[in-house]
C-alpha cells in the first residue's frame, strides 16, 4: 500500500526543488524528515510539509504504521510560469520568469 501527497504551484523553481528531493528518495520517513530539517535550502520546509501530509494520508486513510514507511517516490515537476517585465534602457523591457513547481511524495510500507 502506498499513500501520496501533492503540493501544487509551489513558488520555488523546480530545478532548485530537485536538488533537495534527490536527497530523500528511498530513505526511511524519519531519516528523510531529519535530512530536510537540517538542509539549508529554501525548498526544504515545503518538501517537509508535503512529506508530513503523505505520512498523515498513509496513517489515517490506509491505517499504515508510520514507523515502517519509506519514501518510495518523490519528484518535482514544472508548474505554471508567471511572467513579469523588467524595464530596461530606451523603453524596452526584459521578461522575468517566476517559475513554480508541483511536488509529489509517495510513501509506502517496507516489506
Amino acid at each position: 500500500m502506498e499513500a501520496k501527497a501533492i503540493g501544487k504551484t509551489i513558488r520555488i523553481a523546480p530545478r532548485k526543488v530537485r536538488l533537495v528531493v534527490d536527497l530523500i528518495r528511498g530513505k526511511n520517513v524519519k531519516e528523510a524528515q531529519a535530512i530536510l530539517m537540517f538542509t539549508p535550502r529554501g525548498a526544504s520546509p515545503v518538501i517537509a510539509k508535503v512529506l508530513d501530509s503523505a505520512i498523515a494520508n498513509a496513517t489515517h486513510n490506509l491505517n499504515l504504521n508510520p514507523e515502517n514507511l519509506f519514501v518510495k517516490e518523490v519528484w518535482a515537476n514544472e508548474s505554471i510560469t508567471m511572467k513579469r517585465m523588467l524595464p530596461r534602457a530606451k523603453g524596452s523591457g526584459h521578461l522575468i520568469r517566476k517559475r513554480t513547481s508541483h511536488i509529489t511524495v509517495v510513501v509506502a510500507e517496507r516489506e
